[in-house]
């Protein structure tokens, strides 16, 4: 039986989906505050910024994959208009829920749609842009999600994929304190779940580094990968080009 890594220990590999479900079914209805005390609001200059680097027109299409609570599906539908679309997707029911709410209070109505990012119910080729922000860590094949996303994007078509990675060396410390010590107690303060988010906090450290996972996604098919350190390597957005 193959295994794999979920935070810090073995699972079988058919197991790890549910283990994550389990997660983001307990953290879902906190997901928003814990994002803004877990990066001190950061996450959402990170966000900012990858919709900059989308560089989104009006018609085009775009595919938002473990898209969550909603943030860049919203911010991306703005950019493509009426004539465009924005697909948003994620394989938790309850994340899922949460953002379609979030959206529909909002004024805005997406597609949305649970599916695997290892298996996209998509045609080749459809999309100019896919997106995937604090979920690609969480999926048990990463090369397999990579592959995916490059089949359904055309070609010149651009995947974003925004991730906590490797800080740099002089905040090591400093992060390992503030992962392991506060944020589980922040977990069970504001949401009453310490075991998830310690939970986030491994699977951080066991999520390739920047240089690993450019390796991946040139393995996966992009001719062009390149990524931008963010506050100090805490996040990298990593850019993909189907040549």
């Amino acid at each position: 039986m193959s295994t794999t890594h979920f935070g810090f220990k073995s699972v079988a590999e058919e197991e790890k989906a549910r283990h994550v479900r389990g997660v983001f079914d307990s953290v879902a209805p906190k997901y928003d505050v814990m994002n803004d005390l877990m990066s001190l609001g950061l996450h959402r200059a990170w966000k900012a910024y990858t919709v900059l680097v989308a560089g989104l027109r009006e018609g085009d299409r775009a595919l938002d994959i473990a898209g969550g609570t909603g943030d860049l599906a919203m911010a991306f539908s703005k950019k493509v208009g009426k004539s465009g679309q924005v697909v948003h997707t994620d394989i938790n029911e309850a994340m899922l829920s949460t953002g379609r709410n979030r959206l529909l209070d909002a004024g805005i109505a997406l597609p949305t749609l649970v599916c695997d990012a290892e298996q996209l119910p998509f045609a080749d080729g459809y999309f100019n842009l896919v997106s995937v922000a604090f979920g690609l860590r969480n999926m048990t094949h990463k090369d397999r999600a990579l592959a995916e996303m490059h089949r359904v994007l055309k070609p010149g078509g651009k995947l974003l994929v925004l991730e906590f990675s490797r800080v740099a060396k002089p905040l090591e410390k400093a992060y390992d304190w503030y992962s392991f010590k506060v944020l589980p107690r922040l977990g069970r303060i504001v949401a009453g779940d310490d075991a998830s988010y310690r939970y986030l906090a491994e699977s951080i450290r066991m999520h390739p580094g920047q240089d690993e996972l450019k390796a991946l996604m040139h393995i996966g098919g992009f001719g062009h990968v390149d990524y931008h350190n963010l506050t100090g390597g805490i996040a990298a957005l990593h850019v993909g080009i189907k040549c």
